[in-house]
């Protein structure tokens, strides 16, 4: 077998299914007026009511340069608000409107219309979860850790 065939590589197959994936969640979206990194946002404060930016942006594993820009468009469109914390003013605090609230209720809908367009058994789906999430934690591990040889 040829180690450098490209339907061998993982790194192929998470590309094409992430992309695919996402294009599945969009017209979802599109009535929501949430692009998927947005949603992604509001899924995180649907969760958690309000968080530092700093914590949202690493419950996303996002940089703050990718987040920032995110949560001026949320802002704009009236579903988050950005406030300095009170007992940090270094920190900025994300918090959902009424309008961000609001909105939950109808997005309640997107996670069943994509797993019934996707047309797979869910127990497919949580065990597909599951592994990437084993991939997610050990490709973490394998990048903070220098490996022999390399320096840190």
């Amino acid at each position: 077998m040829d180690a450098l065939a490209l339907d061998r590589q993982v790194c192929y197959a998470l590309s094409v299914a992430a992309r695919n994936v996402v294009a599945l969640y969009r017209p979802a979206l599109e009535p929501l007026g949430l692009t998927h990194p947005q949603y992604l946002v509001m899924l995180a404060l649907w969760e958690h009511q309000q968080l530092a930016a700093k914590d949202l942006a690493r419950l996303l594993q996002l940089d703050p340069g990718t987040l920032t820009p995110l949560l001026k468009r949320l802002e704009s469109a009236g579903l988050v608000r950005r406030d300095r914390d009170p007992h940090d003013q270094r920190s900025l605090a994300i918090t959902l409107t009424d309008a961000g609230r609001a909105l939950r209720e109808r997005a309640e809908e997107v996670p069943g219309g994509v797993v019934a367009r996707l047309g797979m058994p869910v127990e497919a789906l949580v065990a597909l979860h599951a592994s990437l999430t084993d991939l997610i934690t050990a490709s973490q591990r394998a990048l903070a850790d220098p490996g022999p040889g390399r320096s840190a």
